[in-house]
């Protein structure tokens, strides 16, 4: 007894759902035909041969990582926790597929292996002063490892620094010395070129006696204008020398 259209078409229906596929745009299909690499579906339907072809869909987004924290001994012997944060991407699906179990763990171990190593190497100042670079030799490195995978590592960025207490209450009192000595500094300076000044001014004095008699003149008037009470103070000669030498001229004509 013969099978039924209807089941006939159940069949095939099955088949072809079996085999169905359907791709993001940001996906790629890395296509195995009986264990052996068969090639790379790009994004939309795709049908692959139940039971003989297997399918891995591999993301092409980038991929930000949290590097987490590792304990590190710089090379000027200080102990602290550093944590980075990696962008990558997958740029050739088929070896992320075939020369990693796992490229995102092995991404992540990597990271964390070169955070240590690179930031071993420096000193602190160095790690505070030039992350930077600091930075840079870190994608530079593990883009480097990571290429036979076909990750491409974009950047990589040293989020925080943890200091030991005893190494923060050494780096404040260091920047208090240091505020200090530019304050005494500055300080210094102005005293230098206040007396610089007080110089200038007592020579000029000294050329021009009007100076003096005018200067006398406006403090007194600053006096009497700040202070209201009577003030008695010396006349200087020189200020009633002209008249004192006019009125000798009238009394000799």
């Amino acid at each position: 007894m013969g099978l039924s259209p209807l089941i006939v078409l159940g069949i095939v229906l099955a088949f072809f759902l079996a085999g169905a596929r359907v791709l993001q745009e940001y996906e790629r299909g890395v296509v195995f035909r009986l264990g052996r690499f068969a090639g790379v579906k790009a994004a939309g339907f795709r049908w692959i041969v139940p039971m003989v072809d297997r399918m891995v869909k591999v993301s092409l987004r980038e991929i930000v990582m949290d590097v987490p924290p590792q304990e590190v001994i710089t090379r000027d012997n200080v102990s602290l926790k550093v944590n980075a944060v990696l962008y990558f991407r997958v740029l050739h699906p088929e070896k992320a597929v075939i020369q990693v179990e796992n490229y995102l763990y092995g991404t992540s171990q990597l990271s964390q292996t070169t955070l240590r190593s690179v930031c071993g190497q420096a000193e602190l100042d160095e790690l505070l002063a030039e992350r930077e670079h600091v930075n840079r030799r870190l994608q530079e490195i593990i883009d480097t490892q990571t290429e036979p995978w076909g990750v491409k590592v974009r950047a990589v960025e040293v989020k925080q620094i943890d200091l030991p207490p005893e190494m923060q209450r050494a780096m404040a009192k260091q920047a208090e010395a240091e505020r200090e000595k530019r304050s005494k500094i500055i300080h210094a300076e102005g005293e230098a070129m206040a007396a610089q000044r007080l110089s200038e001014a007592a020579r000029i004095l000294v050329d021009e006696p009007a100076a003096i008699q005018l200067r006398y003149l406006q403090t007194l008037a600053e006096i009497a204008t700040e202070k209201n009470s009577t003030l008695v103070f010396p006349v200087p000669i020189d200020m009633l020398r002209p008249f004192l030498d006019r009125a000798a001229g009238r009394s000799g004509s």
